[in-house]
């Protein structure tokens, strides 16, 4: 039987899910989600009905039923902010809200390529594009950098939550900092349609913030303020900052949504600072960075047992670490998740607690619930870069390679310049290479060891690819290098460390190895 709505056919005797000629790939376990939904579109479905039809009864974290209702939405082109074609009913649960058409009304099959263009997912191009620059430190310390960046910080988090908005990474933005430059070679390098700038002078106990929205286009000031107060209002004043940009760029949402960016801020100011401080090291992607940054977090957590956010970013760095083979993963994956738990227990809200989970599940091999995780994280924060590369490496990781690719390409998009970016160009070689583009998983791979020399990981793709597609001359050079990094490297230490869902997976990358000559 076939359903057509909104230019989707949805074939419940093929099991397949089209928008006008396109086929859409949809997991099975989601398939069957939205054709019971559809079927039962006469009615509030709850979570128990759900559970009971799609999963047999049996039981489903509340993760994965989110994350999976997530992707039946994203596969109709649906969000759980327009909840166009399934809506959720609080404390009822679901209900499929499209309009079914018959075969020779509907748009998808009429009008193909005009209904592709219509309803094409690009939230990239859609959403204003905004880029916070370092905050200028003008106080007469030049140690009190790390107070001005945490400024920077927060605001690019808080903007961040509002999904109307597109906001560049802060590792990308910050690499402007200390220089002097034109708003339009801003613009242009990061694809921003506005920058946000300012400046910081703390002095005693009182603190002075300049900002000012730029408008790239034509140059323009859209508004700019000036904040004194005192050291403890920083948090206010950084949460009238981000309510008057918003007022500024978008007023009519704005007064539609009523909008307040509020988090939970720590106890603390010392506290707050050791963490921003612990955030510009995080960025570096180096092992005696994330040393720092760990023993930086550990002090705040001290002073502060209960600060989500400096618990979320250690229980991130730890799995960051064994991720990279920086560190044990026997000794700090347990320790990692300890302090992601207790991060999402503190603040369910805070999107570097679930990124921290999620990174913990992945490699504690734990895929749908680091799927559902990420996915949880970037609902948070849409801009969220580090938690977008890491969804891209646990699809890929899970056998779901083509939305891998596309995570990847979200995530170099969020994160377009700075250290993290070879990060990036990682998580999508790793995912073309599962998908069996090795050309591709090559030209990535190179480009990410050109900005990272000692990146470890990506070196093992660029064997495995060059292997596997006889490239002996790139994959003996590649090996020579991963063995300088990584002296005790073996496909045994592969298979021990990757953390693969399906055998085939695993056998198709270990061959690869097996060919460039790694034994």
């Amino acid at each position: 039987m076939q359903f057509l709505f909104e230019g989707h056919v949805l074939d419940t005797d093929t099991r397949e899910l089209h928008r006008g000629p396109e086929r859409i790939a949809v997991e099975p376990q989601v398939l069957d989600l939205l054709i019971y939904l559809v079927q039962n579109r006469e009615r509030v479905v709850s979570k128990d009905d759900l559970i009971a039809s799609v999963w047999g009864g049996r039981i489903v974290s509340d993760a994965a039923l989110t994350s999976r209702i997530y992707a039946a939405r994203k596969a109709v082109g649906d969000t759980g902010r327009d909840q166009k074609l399934i809506r959720t009913v609080s404390r009822k649960g679901l209900r499929f809200i499209g309009v079914l058409n018959s075969p020779a009304d509907d748009d998808a099959r009429i009008f193909p390529a005009v209904l592709a263009a219509e309803k094409s997912d690009s939230p990239m191009s859609e959403r204003p594009v905004i880029a916070v620059l370092p905050f200028n430190n003008m106080s007469d310390d030049p140690g009190q950098e790390f107070f001005s960046d945490g400024i920077s910080e927060d605001l690019i988090t808080a903007l961040s939550k509002l999904r109307w908005f597109f906001v560049i990474a802060r590792n990308s933005s910050f690499i402007y900092k200390g220089k002097s430059v034109h708003l339009k070679q801003v613009g242009e390098e990061l694809g921003a349609g506005y920058v946000v700038e300012g400046s910081v002078r703390k002095s005693g106990g009182r603190v002075r913030i300049t900002v000012q929205l730029n408008d790239v286009a034509n140059g323009s000031h859209v508004w700019a303020e000036r904040y004194d107060r005192g050291a403890a209002d920083v948090f206010a004043v950084q949460d009238e900052i981000t309510e008057a940009i918003v007022a500024a760029m978008e007023p009519q949402l704005y007064a539609a949504e009523n909008f307040r960016a509020r988090s939970k801020h720590p106890s603390s100011m010392d506290a707050w600072e050791l963490v921003m401080r612990a955030m510009a090291h995080y960025g570096q992607v180096s092992p005696q960075d994330h040393a720092v940054a760990q023993e930086l977090l550990q002090r705040a957590i001290a002073i502060d047992p209960n600060y989500s956010q400096a618990l979320g970013l250690l229980g991130a760095s730890y799995t960051f670490g064994a991720h990279m083979g920086w560190t044990d993963a026997g000794v700090v994956l347990p320790l990692a998740e300890r302090a992601a738990l207790a991060a999402v227990r503190l603040d369910g809200e805070d999107p570097w607690a679930h990124h921290a989970l999620g990174s913990a599940h992945l490699l504690f091999r734990r895929h749908d619930d680091a799927i559902a995780a990420q996915e949880l994280a970037l609902r948070l924060n849409p801009s969220f870069a580090f938690a977008q590369n890491f969804y891209a490496a646990a699809l890929a990781f899970s056998g779901r390679w083509r939305e891998a690719v596309e995570a990847a390409n979200r995530a170099m998009r969020l994160n377009p310049r700075g250290s993290f970016v070879a990060l990036n160009y990682g998580a999508a070689s790793f995912a073309h290479y599962l998908c069996g583009n090795y050309a591709e998983a090559i030209r990535l791979s190179q480009a990410a060891i050109r900005l990272r020399a000692d990146f470890a990981a990506v070196y093992r793709v660029l064997i495995a690819a060059a292997g596997i597609s006889g490239q002996a001359d790139i994959a003996v050079t590649a090996l020579q290098e991963l063995r300088r990094l990584h002296p005790n490297i073996s496909r045994d230490w592969v298979l021990i460390h990757a953390p693969f869902k399906l055998d085939t997976d695993r056998i198709h990358y270990m061959e690869g190895l097996r060919r460039a000559g790694l034994e």
